[in-house]
């Protein structure tokens, strides 16, 4: 499955709900979907955001999440980027090629401004639900991508470097209204 491919079933399950923001409704729509596919799709599918989640792995997309959510740990920016795959391709390319666009999503500003994280470990498992419903095995280990290595980290506590690195989302992090 190609990229194109895979951010159609997100769109399209994104369509289908009363509410795209809804992550969990996206990821129970993009099950339905996947589940009428039947198994070679969903391991297909599984393939292709193995490769988005490998291409989406920066540093400087972890420093975002680090802002977005109040922290990441490992799991947490995984589960950040599986909320990122839930809004979509435009969101989601935005992002990965400039983390600090996520300032202009409403979604992020909202959350941000109440404290609240942006995660869906429900979207990184999808395939592995669907896959185990239909077949009744776990889903085979084939095809994923690797994680790149990362750039060098640096101190994401530390406000001056968040601020010149990610201004917007620094902002509304650190700035008071």
């Amino acid at each position: 499955m190609n990229p194109t491919e895979l951010w159609d079933f997100v769109e399209t399950a994104r369509d289908e709900v009363e509410d795209p923001t809804d992550t969990d409704a996206v990821v129970e729509a993009l099950a339905a979907q996947l589940a009428e596919r039947g198994p070679e799709d969903v391991l297909a599918f599984d393939a292709a955001l193995s490769h988005l989640l490998a291409d989406s792995y920066t540093t400087d997309l972890w420093a975002a999440a680090y802002l977005v959510n109040g922290g990441a740990s490992d799991d947490g920016f995984d589960y950040f980027r599986g909320w990122l795959v839930a809004q979509g391709r435009d969101t989601f390319e935005s992002a990965v090629g400039e983390p600090d666009s996520l300032a202009d999503v409403p979604a992020v500003r909202a959350a941000m401004a109440a404290g609240e994280e942006l995660e869906s470990e429900a979207m990184l498992a999808v395939a592995w639900d669907v896959y185990e419903s239909l077949t009744g095995d776990e889903l085979p280990d084939t095809d994923r991508a690797a994680l790149p290595q990362l750039e060098a980290m640096w101190d994401f506590d530390d406000e001056h470097e968040m601020r010149v690195r990610l201004p917007r989302l620094a902002a509304l992090a650190y700035d008071e209204d």
